[in-house]
């Protein structure tokens, strides 16, 4: 990752504040993204995080503040004047153009040499594995397919910042795993800035250099994805981002990783005492919930280790400390 301190930073959201006639939308948003990171907006459904991402891109007004690219406003510029790029979830590929076209219309409309564009185009599609597929039409591509493309058409632009609106969210799990992959290779050999919007955590953690954790137009946390899963700063993080188990206590409410916590047959031996509600074999670990007064604990265990246990049996679960919150904080964050 590129050391912040060492560098300006690419693009600056200076105190943005967008706001639609109804009154929602985001204020006071602040954020520096620096060359070669992928920072991720994280967070539900009207969170604003797409609302952060289309201003950027010039798509909406900003009502205050600022954006700038190495240094220079582009808040008064329409999209097509400004250094981004987006690739969205629909793919937006014109289905009547062959790729070749699609890929090339983007280029022609700034007056590049015909030989320069094709010489773009082949060295694109060989950087998003899809050479030879000049001459086919996306409705006889898969969704895989139509999304490299569309990252091909973006980059073919050249552009300072790359913008991603939860471009694989329309793919199956499998393809999603697969484009997240082609997105980090295609990022570290180029070495582009990209701003990337998901409500999948799991993504998120995967591909992103930071991440900005959103909730209700406010940023929770901002922190790479070990801070974010390690040190969560609200309860709102500690419950958004992966498993979690609030533990009650006389201090506050301790929030633990199901992978943190031991499980032992019988009484006695941990923290807490209860008995096993589920057994859910899930690949490579065993989730086991086990009923602790009026609490469930979730517990991840290695395959191997769990065949001594069956529903009903008495356990003790022990673990290691988590992170502590206030009784009276509440799931949507501060207090």
């Amino acid at each position: 990752m590129v050391k912040e301190q060492a560098l300006d930073p690419k693009l600056r959201i200076i105190d943005m504040t967008k706001l639609y006639d109804n009154g929602d939308g985001v204020r006071n948003i602040n954020l520096d993204v620096y060359q070669g990171e992928i920072v991720t907006m994280l967070g539900p459904s009207g969170c604003g995080k797409t609302t952060i991402l289309r201003t950027i891109a010039g798509f909406l007004d900003i009502t205050s503040g600022d954006i700038t690219i190495n240094g220079q406003s582009i808040a008064m510029l329409p999209p097509e004047k400004r250094p981004t790029a987006m690739v969205f979830q629909s793919y937006n590929l014109w289905p009547h153009m062959p790729v070749y076209e699609n890929l090339a219309f983007g280029l022609k409309l700034r007056k590049i040499p015909k030989n320069e564009i094709a010489a773009r185009i082949d060295e694109m599609l060989n950087l998003v594995s899809m050479a030879g597929s000049e001459k086919k039409y996306p409705a006889q591509m898969s969704g895989g397919q139509q999304q490299r493309i569309a990252i091909a058409r973006s980059l073919l632009l050249q552009p300072e910042v790359l913008l991603m609106d939860e471009p694989f969210s329309a793919l199956d799990a499998k393809i999603r795993g697969q484009m997240r992959e082609e997105l980090m290779r295609i990022q570290t050999q180029l070495g582009i800035t990209v701003v990337f919007v998901t409500h999948d955590q799991e993504e998120a953690m995967a591909i992103s250099h930071r991440i900005v954790v959103m909730n209700k137009g406010v940023f929770e946390q901002v922190g790479s994805p070990t801070e974010v899963y390690d040190k969560p700063g609200t309860r709102y993080v500690a419950d958004f981002i992966g498993e979690m188990n609030f533990i009650k206590t006389d201090d506050g409410i301790e929030a633990v990783r199901p992978e943190n916590i031991s499980i032992l047959k019988g009484e006695g031996r941990g923290r807490l005492q209860g008995k096993v509600r589920t057994i859910m074999v899930l690949g490579h670990f065993v989730e086991i919930n086990v009923q602790v007064g009026d609490q469930v604990i979730k517990t991840f265990v290695q395959r191997d280790k769990y065949q001594q246990l069956g529903i009903g049996d008495t356990v003790s679960l022990d673990y290691t400390a988590g992170r502590m919150f206030q009784h009276n904080e509440s799931i949507g964050g501060k207090v």
